[in-house]
């Protein structure tokens, strides 16, 4: 376009026309930022397989994005190196997912961010800086490992939200883990490491019950873990503990509990006992050690092959005064499970905080009460699942929302149901409840309680369990349980009262999930005394007894003295 007239009224004219360009450029880019955040335009983001993989990759590609100045507030130095959710604190970060068929090597995928997400799309959050980082699970164990070994992971990136045009993300690393001996977190464990590694061997035994049930070979893993002076006892035989771990635990996290306790035994802290330490991991969560229809037939597996094959191979006390059961959260219900199940097998078990051990209080919600729901109370105001200092961190639906979004498998309500549900035709396990609405499913929850409510079990069969069982049963939980499991705890002990039975319930003040073996500065301070009362029952005799220690909750006077 040409303009005419004298030099200075051209020039005057081009500014005109330069303004007006920019105010309908910063209205147009204000319309479109408006639009986002309404949520009509969603906002979308490139990742590019950039150097974390030399070969096309498939799996679920997260986005993660939380906001930049309470996470730098927050990191080591101000530089925040990882952006990822929090189970405790889902809201603080908000994640986006999508499913990757294939993905070649500098080839991108775009991800909607408003089409699968958590807290809320990203289109709605609130505008601002934030710090976001991409990952690619490749095995889908996101929910139950979190980001583990083989993860492709971006650098994270600053983005202000909303934005005009889509930032990329470039995968350009693949996750590690530390060696799992290095106890990088604790210098005295790390220390105690390579002698504990010395006296331990690793347990990989395929099982034929669990590889028959599979169709493929299915592997039993874990570690034996042998007293110091054990190569030098000649053919002394020592009690066994079986221990198993948590939600979220696995072979590699078993280690540092075996070094505590190796740590342990060599200072006299811990009677001399061979520990077995159980991983009951599996792509679909935890699988309890119970048989399930959908999982298989664990508890059978170890019961009648792995147990037998450690006994001939160790110098075992190869009778029930001589085995015991321990484990938290997940592996507290675990090891309660397999102690009323084989109770002629085992000579107590000591659980510490079991997921629910009445159905009646499932994490507070009444599985059983007319028209029940996860979500919400009768009232309408929503179920919590998590508290911390007295404080609701997230809900049941805040929780079952979020495992949607990080992916099909392994989440903690998935895990339930691949251990407690009924088998569907698609061979999927029967959801609990309507994932949208949190409606419970009656009829799943009358399978669930036949087969797998321990109180109800026990309230069922007393009178042929009674004889193997009574006195045999040790539960321990805080009362600020992190995830409300002290209530089922208080129902189980009511059962077990009514029937008269004789058990060991203690409830320890202001304790949570994460610090109820914490005593002072000592981490291990519940375990150790948990493996003292072992001994008693089986070396009544001894004469090792425990050290000078300060008073915990104690058991009822002469119940850790119990042996069938």
């Amino acid at each position: 376009m040409e303009i005419i007239g004298k030099p200075g009224m051209r020039k005057s004219v081009w500014i005109a026309l330069t303004l007006f360009l920019v105010v309908v450029l910063a209205m147009l880019a204000s319309a479109l930022a408006l639009r986002w955040h309404a949520g009509v335009t969603p906002p979308i983001f490139k990742v590019e397989l950039d150097g974390a993989a030399t070969q096309p990759v498939s799996g679920r590609l997260l986005l993660f994005a939380t906001e930049a100045t309470a996470a730098r507030k927050a990191a080591k130095n101000g530089k925040v190196e990882s952006v990822d959710a929090d189970p405790l604190y889902p809201m603080r970060t908000a994640v986006a997912s999508r499913e990757v068929s294939r993905l070649a090597p500098r080839q991108s995928v775009t991800i909607d961010t408003d089409n699968q997400a958590f807290p809320r799309s990203f289109s709605s959050l609130p505008p601002g800086e934030y710090l976001l980082q991409a990952v690619l699970d490749l095995d889908h164990n996101y929910n139950y490992s979190g980001r583990s070994a083989g993860d492709l992971v971006s650098p994270v990136i600053s983005v202000h939200l909303p934005a005009i045009t889509p930032s990329t993300l470039r995968l350009v690393r693949v996750q590690s883990e530390p060696y799992p001996w290095q106890m990088t977190s604790a210098p005295d464990l790390q220390v105690a490491a390579p002698d504990a590694r010395a006296h331990t061997k690793p347990i990989d035994r395929v099982s034929p019950v669990l590889s028959a049930f599979w169709g493929r070979p299915i592997h039993m893993r874990g570690w034996v873990l042998t007293p110091p002076g054990y190569e030098t006892s000649g053919n002394a035989h020592f009690p066994t503990v079986y221990y198993t771990h948590g939600f979220g635990g696995s072979e590699e996290r078993l280690i540092n509990t075996l070094v505590g306790v190796h740590l342990d035994m060599v200072k006299g802290q811990m009677p001399p006992m061979i520990w077995v330490f159980l991983d009951e991991s599996g792509p679909t969560g935890t699988h309890e050690f119970a048989d399930s229809v959908n999982n298989g037939p664990w508890g059978k597996a170890l019961t009648t092959e792995l147990i037998p094959a450690l006994e001939s191979h160790y110098r075992m006390d190869a009778k029930a005064s001589g085995r015991f059961l321990t484990g938290h959260s997940s592996g507290g219900w675990a090891t309660l499970w397999l102690q009323i199940n084989y109770p002629k097998l085992f000579g107590g078990t000591w659980s510490t905080s079991p997921d629910p051990v009445d159905f009646h209080d499932f994490s507070g919600v009444n599985l059983y009460a007319p028209h029940s729901n996860v979500y919400h109370r009768p009232d309408g105001t929503p179920w919590p699942l998590e508290r911390m200092n007295g404080k609701v961190q997230g809900t049941f639906e805040d929780s079952v929302r979020l495992e949607r979004v990080l992916g099909a498998y392994g989440g903690q309500m998935s895990s339930y149901e691949w251990v407690f549900s009924p088998r569907n035709d698609d061979g999927r396990p029967a959801l609990l409840f309507d994932r949208d609405t949190g409606a419970v499913n009656p009829k799943v929850v009358a399978y669930w309680r036949d087969h797998y409510d321990i109180a109800y079990r026990l309230q069922q069969d007393w009178p042929k369990l009674e004889p193997d069982l009574d006195g045999k049963i040790h539960v321990m939980v805080g009362t600020a349980d992190t995830y409300y499991l002290d209530g089922a705890v208080h129902k189980l002990q009511a059962v077990l009262d009514a029937l008269h039975a004789k058990s060991d319930f203690r409830y320890l003040p202001g304790k949570t999930h994460a610090d109820l073996y914490m005593q002072g500065d000592d981490p291990r301070a519940l375990l150790k005394q948990i493996s003292w009362e072992m001994y008693a029952v089986a070396k009544p005799d001894s004469s090792i007894k425990p050290p000078a220690q300060a008073a915990m909750v104690a058991p009822p006077p002469g119940l850790a003295q119990h042996a069938e």
